[in-house]
């Protein structure tokens, strides 16, 4: 599987989220995971995670199994990216080191003799990943076999916009195909124009400093604890890319008996809408 995913990254075909999550690790703090920590209780309507089983589909820079970790549950982290499998097993070697209660792997959510090896979960999370797979739909589908009776569901997937998604796909890309040297100065290139944008917006307002505090405050604002350079590259690098219409993720789950509980869209914006849903089995 690592080589396969390496052929992948090199051909261009997919981006390397794992090295730029390892870079992500060195800017982590308690306030970020802290905030992570918030935004898993605040979707899910929980104050604690103990006595629950918490499965970590794509597990990225593994801030969300941390944050589930210290909510008290027994975590299972898995990701195809095998620097996101170091990521991750870091974080737990820094804050719960040799912990029974926390497994990390290597693994597909569209290897479906891997997925149903895993058993069910109380809480299956998949945040920004399926979407990244190359087969949303498929991966969508295993994911939803993984959740326990009276279990949730909490995904979170880019908003389709149309016209627009099919040219950032494009952007997207082309950043992969690019020699690494110059992939940050087109990360650069693409993203000022929505920065001036948004300066604009703000200097028409009279306030242009709010621009900017976004900018320094990002990791404050986000509810998730990221930060603003690596989301960035994050965006403009991720690649496969497929988007979905919140009715149709929502339509998605209910004729697999699911039952949708909290929803946060972009409000027809880039980023991703949130879902969480419950499974509860005739």
């Amino acid at each position: 599987m690592s080589s396969q995913h390496a052929e992948e990254v090199e051909s261009g075909e997919r981006f390397a989220f794992g090295e730029n999550w390892w870079r992500f690790l060195s800017m982590l703090d308690e306030d970020r995971i802290r905030r992570a920590e918030h935004s898993l209780r605040d979707m899910l309507g929980v104050e604690s995670l103990e006595n629950k089983t918490f499965l970590d589909i794509g597990s990225g820079s593994g801030l969300f199994s941390l944050a589930a970790r210290k909510l008290g549950a027994t975590v299972h982290s898995f990701d195809y990216d095998p620097q996101s499998v170091a990521c991750t097993n870091e974080l737990r070697r820094r804050y719960f080191p040799e912990d029974q209660h926390w497994n990390i792997e290597t693994g597909s959510v569209l290897d479906e003799k891997y997925i149903s090896g895993l058993g069910h979960f109380d809480v299956v999370y998949s945040w920004g990943v399926l979407h990244h797979t190359g087969n949303m739909w498929q991966g969508l589908s295993n994911v939803s076999s993984r959740v326990c009776d009276g279990g949730k569901l909490f995904i979170a997937i880019y908003n389709d916009q149309g016209g627009m998604s099919r040219r950032w796909r494009l952007l997207k890309r082309i950043y992969n195909k690019l020699p690494r040297v110059l992939k940050p100065l087109y990360a650069f290139v693409v993203m000022v124009p929505r920065e001036l944008k948004f300066l604009a917006l703000a200097s028409l307002k009279g306030k242009p400093w709010i621009y900017f505090d976004n900018i320094v405050n990002y990791a404050e604002r986000s509810t998730r604890g990221m930060s603003y350079w690596h989301d960035i590259i994050d965006w403009i690098g991720g690649y496969p890319f497929e988007v979905a219409k919140p009715e149709e993720i929502f339509n998605f789950y209910r004729d697999r008996g699911f039952v949708l509980r909290q929803l946060k869209t972009v409000a027809g914006g880039i980023a991703c809408n949130e879902f969480v849903f419950d499974m509860h089995k005739a």
